[in-house]
Parts: C-alpha cells; structure tokens; sequence
C-alpha cells in the first residue's frame, strides 16, 4: 500500500477539512441545543457540498456522482467525521445500493439521490431481528403484480427526512443443509405510501439531531416494478452495502479520533498545574502516547480495507477489522480525552461530550462489536477446519 497522498487526495482533503470548520462547526451547538436541524440549515449545507463537489461523492462520475474511490470516500468521511454526525451526515452519500436499480427506478430515484433531490434510507433492523438479519419478521407476499407488505422495523436512521425506504423484507424460505432459511428482497417504498407509516422512534444518547424512527407496514401494496435487485436476493445486496456502510463508520471514527486527540494535545500544552503544563505529568504525557497508539493503529486497519475496496479485494473480514478497530479506538480516546480535560471535558462548551456519547453507538450499530469478531474468528478458522 502507497502512504503517499496523490496531489487530488490532499487537495480533497484540505477541501473537506474547510468545508467541515466553515460550514459545520458553527451549527454544531444549535444541533445539540435543538436535537434538530433546521430545513433551511439541511438544505444550506446539501448547496454549499454540492457547489464544492462533496455530495454524493461515493457516486460513479457516469451518474452524476463525485466518482471517488472507496479509498479517497475514506479521506473524505474522516474528515467529515470531525463535525456533529447529523451535520455531516447531511452531506449526502447516497447508499451504494441503489445503484442496482434499472429503468423508471434511476428516474424516480437514484438520479434524484444522487443531485440531492432527495434521500434514502434502509430499513432491515426489527424489534426481534437485529443482527440476526435472517430471523426478520416483517414479510412481502406476492400477490399478482404487486407485493403485499406487513411488519415493523425500528431504529431506522433519518427515516424522518428521507423520501423513500430501502426496505429489506421476507418473501419465502429455503431448505438449506442448516435447515430452513429465509428469503430476503428489497424494496423501494415511497413515503406516504398507503399501508405505510413512520412513527417517531426512541430517544438517543447518541447523535443528537440525527434521529431514528420506527416504520409500520400494514397490508402495504407496491408493484413488483418497486423490487430492488431481484427477488429473494435481498440478502446478497445486503451484504455488499453492509462492507462498504462498515468503512464509512470506521471512516468517520477516525475523524473523531483525529479532533479528540488534537483537543487532548493542545490542552495538555496549555493547562498548568503546579507551575508547570500538565503535559509535563507523566500522567497526562503516558495518556496522549497511548491515544496516539491506538488511533494510528485503527487508521492502518482502515485504509488498509479502503485500499483493498479500492481493487474491489476487500473481503467481510477487512470491513470487520476496520469497523472494530476505529469503534474501540474512538471509545478509548474519548474517554481518554475527558480525563485529560478534567471538569471541563463534560462541559458543553467543548465537543468532548458530545464525541464521548456519540462514541458509544458507533459499537452497536451496523454490526456490534461482537458480530465483527465473529466474522473475524470466522474468517481466521474456517479455512482450517475445512481442511480437518
């Protein structure tokens, strides 16, 4: 692997880093305040990344897209991940998913998507199904052209501002060797669709402003011309958009790594105690050493998976690493970074409270900790015992 940035690279990410400390960070206190951000603060924001060629970046140039490689949407997302998540989530990354949609769907959604029309959302999370995605209860029948869809999911992000659902749902069982398997398709539902309602979901320690909600679907009927993909090979798309949302957390963590740890740094520096900077304490000093450790560690495992995705070689068990190893970064400099600050770190007027929550989502939500070293075992073991 080259860790060399090219010319484009830096200048990408010297673009991002401006954009971020300009347009994000001033909006930052009012996300938090307001658990909220405005429309026309959505929309200021979805403009400026447009006119600066941040939207939809992860798009092929062909669409309309920014047509980065999974390698630089890292650089990218780092430095994004800097700000409030539902700041930076405003600047759109449409999901990658969609690109399987053909004909009138490109039309109706994927271009719009990908101009910042309008935004998407994925649905496979339930009440008893979470990461054992198979176990979904919420099912799609077919029924002459159409599908008939009944069920619930929950904790499903941004369904609040999003025009229409990615929803991954049931259509039938299979006999497997392990025995009997579910179906999975997905679908494009729009909102508003009769039979579909979206219900204001939990409230959340974490990412204040970014909300989840809960999606009711009650003798919901869409055409068969709404099926993303093909039929019963929801799962397989599942997949490919779960490596890459994967790399885009372990992205994103980076960056909140990156603003804790300066903060820390800077801090140490300047605060005195006892006639001298705290940075002078080997407490302090053994503490920064150990936030330097871990962050430069998570950033190898990560852009080693983007730079394999990059080649398309990145495998399930690349994503895992790179999603474990930022997550628990990211958890450890946090916590890290409010000793160093003392008091002051759980003051609101620093963003250190507000990454230290934020923090601790990032091990549950698209694949727990526990998944990730499950794939990663998995990965490690199965070719030898295959040869036992």
């Amino acid at each position: 692997m080259n860790f060399e940035y090219s010319e484009e690279q830096k200048m990408l990410i010297d673009t991002a880093r401006r954009f971020v400390e300009e347009e994000l960070y001033p909006y930052e206190a009012e996300v938090e305040r307001d658990n909220n951000v405005r429309a026309e603060l959505r929309q200021q924001v979805i403009d400026r990344s447009r006119e600066i060629g941040l939207y939809a970046a992860n798009m092929p140039e062909e669409l309309g897209g920014g047509g980065l490689d999974p390698l630089s949407m890292c650089m990218l997302d780092r430095e994004l991940g800097r700000a409030s998540y539902a700041l930076q989530y405003t600047v759109g990354r449409p999901s990658n998913i969609l690109q399987a949609c053909v004909g009138e769907q490109r039309e109706k959604y994927l271009y719009p998507c990908i101009r910042g029309d309008k935004v998407d959302c994925l649905a496979m999370t339930e009440p008893g199904a979470g990461s054992d995605v198979r176990s979904m209860a919420c099912r799609a029948e077919r029924k002459g052209d159409d599908f008939i869809i009944n069920g619930t999911k929950h904790f499903i992000s941004h369904a609040d501002v999003a025009d229409f659902v990615i929803l991954f749902a049931a259509t039938g069982v299979e006999e497997t060797h392990r025995g009997p398997r579910k179906k999975i398709t997905s679908f494009l539902v729009d909102m508003g669709t009769p039979g579909f309602v979206v219900r204001k979901g939990y409230d959340n320690v974490s990412h204040r402003g970014y909300h989840n909600s809960v999606l009711e679907f009650d003798s919901c009927r869409i055409p068969a011309s709404q099926v993303l993909g093909e039929v019963d090979q929801g799962f397989e798309v599942a997949n490919d958009w779960l490596g890459n949302t994967r790399l885009q957390v372990a992205a994103i963590c980076l960056g909140r790594c990156d603003r804790a740890f300066e903060l820390s740094a800077d801090y140490a520096s300047q605060r005195v105690q006892f006639n001298q900077t705290i940075s002078k304490f080997q407490g302090v000093s053994f503490k920064l050493a150990d936030m330097e450790l871990r962050r430069r560690s998570a950033e190898l495992i990560v852009f080693d998976a983007a730079f394999k995705a990059s080649q398309n070689r990145m495998s399930d068990m690349d994503a895992a690493l790179a999603k474990l190893a930022s997550t628990e970064a990211l958890a450890f400099i946090a916590d890290e970074a409010l000793q160093i600050h003392g008091g002051m770190g759980l003051m609101s007027d620093l963003p250190l409270e507000r990454i230290w929550r934020d923090a601790r989502v990032e091990r549950i939500w698209e694949g727990t900790s526990e998944i990730q070293r499950l794939i990663i075992s998995r990965s490690i073991l199965r070719p030898r015992e295959s040869q036992n």
